[in-house]
Parts: structure tokens; C-alpha cells; sequence
């Protein structure tokens, strides 16, 4: 029988208190929450769609108990937008058309958000080093360079 354990974190800036069982991943509890952004792919980790930022890191959401975000800051990329308006970077991979099923585009973004927070203005070896741990099974890479350069470029003009 598996007990559920109690926690409380802050998701996208709200308080949550909710019971997780010890053995459910992060992308488990999410989906829970209604929340479908970050998604269970590969389940190893590899491929970055269940990617979610806990305390400022990205981590594979896959990978993660649930348990392990008590007392802790999440945020997906559905905590992106403020007050209805999207991210400058969401906005970048739309205008670049940097996405065809888009269900890699959430966990890129995310990371692309980490990367321009560490490096302002990237290289295209910078970007795809940093960015080589999310995949795209569409193959819109050269789409997604010219995304994480827009957005470097609308973040400078903020």
C-alpha cells in the first residue's frame, strides 16, 4: 500500500498543497495538475520535452519524484506568459517558425530562457552546446538558432 505524502512548493508563482505517491515523477503530478506542457517522452532523461525549472535549474521532470519539490520554486512553460502576453522567446520561436509539432518547444524554450540567462548574446556552438540535451524529432534546428538569436536580440531591446 502506498502512502501518499503531503507537500507544498510554489508552481508558476501559486502556492500548491497536494499528496504525491513516493514513487510519481514530477510530469506525473503535473499532469495531475492539468498542467501539459512538459511531457514524458524518452522517460530516460534524454530527450528534454519533460523539461521544468526547480529552483532556477532545468531538470528532467521524467526523472524527478514529486516528493522532491516540497518546499520549492517550479515553473513550467505554461508560467511563462505575464498577464496574457507571451515571453519574448515564446514569442521568437513563433515568429521564426522554430517548431513543427511543437511538442519539443516547451522544454527548448526553457532551456533557451536558462542559456540567454547565462549568456546574453550566444554563439550558434554555444547555443547548440547548450541546448544538445533537448531533440527535435522535425529537425528544426536551424530554426531554433535563429529563435535564440531573435530572443537574445528582443531581450537586449527590452
Amino acid at each position: 500500500m502506498n502512502q501518499l505524502i503531503p507537500i507544498q512548493f510554489k508552481l508558476n508563482g501559486k502556492v500548491i498543497h497536494t499528496e504525491v505517491q513516493p514513487h510519481q515523477n514530477i510530469i506525473e503530478l503535473l499532469n495531475k495538475l492539468d498542467l501539459k506542457g512538459a511531457r514524458e517522452s524518452c522517460g530516460q532523461g534524454l530527450c528534454g520535452t519533460c523539461t521544468v525549472i526547480v529552483n532556477g535549474t532545468a531538470v528532467s521532470g521524467c526523472l524527478e519524484f514529486a516528493k522532491s519539490l516540497d518546499q520549492k520554486d517550479v515553473r513550467t512553460i505554461e508560467g511563462m506568459e505575464v498577464n496574457g502576453a507571451l515571453d519574448p522567446i515564446q514569442e521568437s520561436f513563433i515568429e521564426t517558425g522554430a517548431f513543427q509539432c511543437g511538442f519539443c518547444t516547451p522544454g527548448f524554450i526553457l532551456m533557451t530562457e536558462q542559456l540567454l540567462d547565462k549568456i546574453p548574446n550566444p554563439s550558434d556552438d554555444e547555443i547548440r552546446h547548450y541546448l544538445s540535451g533537448n531533440l527535435c524529432r522535425c529537425a528544426t534546428y536551424p530554426e531554433i538558432l535563429k529563435a535564440v538569436h531573435l530572443a537574445a536580440k528582443k531581450r537586449v531591446a527590452k
